[in-house]
């Protein structure tokens, strides 16, 4: 079924459950949303903190056939136990669990907060900061070696700036008529951007959608959106000529990136909090019990699969080539993006008594999986191509912030509240 990008009437059925506080501040993604709901800051510490426990509260081997790694005498991970970190931060990280709040680029790792603090990879000594930092809920973009972030001053700005080194490199505004235009998407060409159209009182009921030329700066196009559409919560991608979003209302658009038409729009009954991945033309959506692919040129269903009838998809992530999935019943799945056909299925999180992840990252053979909430969870070390379990690393601060992973290929950064580690592959 296709429509045009409005809003649902009323809870999508069967959806389960209502969103947590938490959850909500992670969707909402706007300043002062988040403001109003007492979102602080913790001042950026230059002295690493030496961790004489790594992995304490999950630090014995797990239930569910975790391998020995053996003694690397490097640090790394020794029967079954997770690795001691190379380097502890305390960040000045406000982040509210979305994957682009902590990223990696130009030997550096940000974590999403104000200031925006660059730490070098190898040692975690802060290389830049950006005094101003970044505005709640909003991504840290990368494209075309830029950083891409909204302006924390809400006048309308957009800015690039080198990831090596802060200096900004790029400038753009959307208009006087617009409030709050924030980077969603970018891709080699152009910056996407969604902004509240202003009222003569200064209220607004209505937004936009915009490309940026990413060399000049110009508006490439602008698009209104429908009435009931929200600016907040909008999860988006690029590939080719196609930018896919969903957002707050559970809308899943497909656009035209040339010039803004809409190609297709779907209402979802689940779309896991607008989570979803894309690889090569198909968008991949887990809407409760069913994980769905769709062709991104015009909507239609390539395949789908199903979970066991008491379990619940969650948030899929497709790297290097392979979609892995988790659900509820803690059932992990490494798929074909292009077909479906799962490449195994892992049942060692459950053996374990472990939470599933809900964002990865691949170094090597291993794939690691960061988790939603503290104490079952943390970073989860897992065999790539079994899904058994190595070692999982908790930092055992009790924190109710979600975990966030990231690599540079030779490290793991694990962002947990404001305590961010950079562990070995």
């Amino acid at each position: 079924m296709t429509m045009r990008d409005s809003t649902p009437n009323g809870r999508s059925p069967g959806s389960g459950r209502s969103p947590s506080r938490r959850r909500l501040l992670r969707l909402a993604g706007g300043g002062l949303v988040l403001a109003a709901l007492g979102a602080g800051a913790v001042g950026c510490d230059d002295d690493a903190v030496d961790v004489e426990e790594p992995g304490r509260a999950a630090g014995d081997r797990p239930k569910g056939g975790g391998k020995a790694s053996g003694d690397g005498g490097d640090g790394s991970a020794t029967d079954g136990r997770a690795p001691k970190p190379l380097w502890t931060k305390s960040t000045s990280a406000e982040t509210f669990g979305d994957n682009d709040e902590l990223l990696v680029a130009g030997g550096v790792v940000l974590a999403s907060g104000s200031p925006l603090a660059a730490l070098d990879t190898a040692t975690g000594s802060q290389k830049w900061s950006l005094p101003g930092g970044t505005v709640p809920g909003a991504p840290l973009l990368l494209g075309k070696d830029t950083l891409y972030l909204a302006a924390n001053t809400y006048d309308g700005t957009v800015t690039g700036y080198d990831p090596a080194t802060g200096k900004e490199t790029w400038r753009s505004r959307l208009g006087e008529g617009y409030r709050q235009p924030r980077p969603i998407a970018v891709d080699d060409g152009q910056v996407y951007v969604v902004a509240e159209v202003l009222e003569d009182d200064g209220s607004s009921k209505t937004n936009v959608i915009a490309a940026l030329d990413s060399t000049t700066g110009k508006v490439a196009w602008k698009e209104q959106r429908d009435l009931g559409t929200m600016q907040n919560g909008i999860h988006a991608a690029v590939r080719g000529r196609h930018l896919v979003y969903t957002d707050f209302k559970k809308n899943l658009t497909v656009r035209d990136t040339a010039t803004g038409s809409q190609v297709w729009t779907q209402k979802t009954t689940k779309t896991n909090y607008g989570f979803f991945a894309v690889h090569e033309e198909l968008v991949i959506v887990p809407q409760g019990r069913t994980l769905q692919a769709f062709t991104l040129s015009d909507g239609k269903e390539k395949w789908s699969l199903e979970t066991s009838e008491a379990a619940l998809f969650k948030e899929p992530s497709v790297v290097e080539d392979v979609l892995y999935i988790a659900d509820s019943a803690r059932t992990v799945r490494a798929l074909d993006p292009r077909t479906g056909k799962q490449l195994w299925t892992s049942t060692a999180l459950a053996s374990a008594g472990l939470q599933v992840p809900r964002q990865y990252v691949r170094a090597g053979d291993t794939l690691y999986g960061a988790t939603d909430l503290d104490k079952q969870g943390g970073i989860i070390a897992m065999d790539a191509k079994t899904g058994d379990v190595r070692w999982t690393f908790n930092d055992g601060t009790g924190d109710h912030h979600a975990w966030l992973v990231a690599t540079d290929g030779k490290r793991v950064f694990a962002l947990h509240g404001t305590e961010l580690h950079a562990l070995p592959v």
